[in-house]
C-alpha cells in the first residue's frame, strides 16, 4: 500500500521543490500540480510527485493522524 503525504514546501527550483516531513528533506516534481504552492505551502506528495496543496491546518490534522496510527512523529 502507498500512502500520499502531506509535506511542507521548503525551497521551489522550476519544477521541482523541495519538501519535508517529520525532518526528513526530499525533492518532487511539481509537474501534475494544478495550483501550483509557495514556500511554506503544504502539498500532498505520492511517487515523487506533488499532487494538490493543502491548506496548513488539513496538513497538520493529517500529519496527526498518521502520527497516531503509526506511532510515529512528524508534526
Amino acid at each position: 500500500m502507498c500512502l500520499a503525504i502531506p509535506m511542507e514546501v521548503l525551497k521551489i527550483e522550476g519544477q521541482n521543490a523541495e519538501v519535508q516531513v517529520g525532518g526528513t528533506r526530499h525533492v518532487v516534481r511539481l509537474d501534475v500540480i494544478s495550483e501550483f504552492p509557495e514556500v511554506g505551502d503544504y502539498v500532498i506528495v505520492h511517487a515523487g510527485f506533488a499532487l494538490t496543496r493543502l491548506d496548513r491546518e488539513e496538513a497538520i490534522a493529517t500529519l496527526k493522524l498518521f502520527e497516531e496510527g503509526l506511532n510515529i512523529e512528524l508534526v
